[in-house]
C-alpha cells in the first residue's frame, strides 16, 4: 500500500501552513472519522485501518499528518494548540457529527480537543493515551528535563529563522514498516516491539531533531482537565508498560466521566501488534454509536 492509497489530499491552508489531510469520502457519510497519529509519526500509520474498516460506507474517513510531520513539515515552532487548531479547519469542512481516533500523542491531541470543542465531537477512540504523570522509562526521564528539552528546541530553530537553508525529508510509509515489524518478530520472538519502535535515531532519518524534540516536548506537557468531557470515549490500553504505568493511566481515565476501557495484551503499538482486534473493537464500537445517534435523529424528526 503506497501513500496515495489514503485518499485525497485535502487542499486546505491555516495561517500559512499546509493542512495535510487525507480524505477517503463516503457517499452516504453520517459522520466524520478523523484517524491522528502519534509521535514522530505521520497519517500512513493508519493506511491498514483506513483500508480495511467496515466503516467506509457510514464515514468520511481521515488521517492528518499533524503539523511538523509528513508533508505538513514545517520549521517554525507549534505545540499540541497548533494541532488543535489545524484539525479544527479540517472538521469544519463538514456538516456532521465528527469522531476523533487517536494514537499515544494523537490521543492527547484528540483529549485536548475536545476539552476546548466539549460540543463538536460525538465520540473519541483512544489508543495508548499518554498521560505525563504515568509516564516511564525514556519518556518520565525526559518530562523531568523538559525545560531544557524547550531551550534547545529555540536554539535548534535559530538557524532556520536567519534563514539556513531548510532540509528535505522522505516521506515515511509506516505501514510497509508495519508489515516489516510483524515478519521480524515473527522470526525473532527474543526481540520486542520497544526495541524497534523506541529508537530516535531512526526516526530521524525522516524528521528534523527539532520537530522531534517539539514532539517530546509536547507529549509531556500536562493535559487540560479532563472532567469537561462528557463526550463517549472508548479506550485501548495495552497491558505493557513501554511508556507508561498501566494502573496510574487506568486511575486517570476513572476521571472522565463517560468513559469505557478494553485492555489488550500489547506493548503500545496496538495497530501494528493487532491491527485486526483494534480495527473491529474501534469499528463495532463508533457503529453502535452511529445507531444510538440515528435512533435521536430519528426521534427528533418523527
Amino acid at each position: 500500500m503506497h501513500s496515495h492509497e489514503a485518499g485525497t489530499l485535502l487542499p486546505l491552508e491555516y495561517r500559512g501552513q499546509r493542512i495535510a489531510a487525507y480524505q477517503t469520502p463516503a457517499a452516504q457519510a453520517q459522520a466524520v472519522l478523523m484517524c491522528l497519529h502519534g509521535l514522530a509519526s505521520n497519517a500512513s500509520r493508519w493506511y491498514e485501518y483506513l483500508h480495511h474498516t467496515e466503516l467506509r460506507s457510514q464515514c468520511h474517513l481521515l488521517a492528518m499528518d499533524l503539523r511538523g510531520h509528513g508533508r505538513a513539515m514545517t520549521y517554525r515552532a507549534y505545540s499540541r494548540q497548533d494541532w488543535c487548531d489545524d484539525l479544527k479547519q479540517v472538521l469544519a469542512q463538514y456538516a456532521l457529527p465528527g469522531f476523533l481516533v487517536g494514537h499515544s500523542l494523537g490521543a492527547q491531541v484528540a483529549l485536548d480537543y475536545a476539552t476546548r470543542n466539549p460540543t463538536q465531537l460525538a465520540g473519541l477512540v483512544l489508543i495508548d493515551p499518554v498521560f505525563p504523570q504515568a509516564l516511564t522509562g525514556r519518556l518520565r526521564r525526559v518530562a523531568r528535563f523538559r525545560w531544557l528539552v524547550r531551550l534547545a528546541t529555540a536554539f535548534l530553530r535559530l538557524p532556520y529563522r536567519l534563514g539556513w537553508r531548510k532540509p528535505t525529508y522522505l516521506y515515511r510509509d509506516l505501514h510497509e514498516l508495519d508489515l516489516n515489524t510483524r515478519a521480524f518478530l515473527a522470526d525473532n520472538p527474543d526481540k520486542g516491539i520497544a526495541d524497534l519502535y523506541m529508537d530516535p535515531f531512526a526516526d530521524l532519518k525522516f524528521m528534523p531533531l527539532v520537530n522531534y524534540l517539539q514532539d517530546l516536548y509536547e507529549v509531556t506537557r500536562p493535559l487540560p482537565e479532563l472532567s469537561v468531557i462528557h463526550t463517549p470515549i472508548l479506550v485501548l490500553l495495552s497491558s505493557g508498560a513501554s511508556t507508561s504505568a498501566v494502573e496510574t493511566n487506568r486511575e486517570i481515565l476513572g476521571m472522565l466521566p463517560n468513559c469505557e476501557v478494553r485492555n489488550v495484551d500489547a506493548d503500545h503499538w496496538l495497530l501494528t501488534e493487532r491491527p485486526k482486534e483494534a480495527r473491529e473493537v474501534i469499528d463495532t464500537w463508533i457503529k453502535s454509536r452511529l445507531d444510538m445517534l440515528a435512533k435521536v435523529e430519528n426521534t427528533t424528526t418523527g
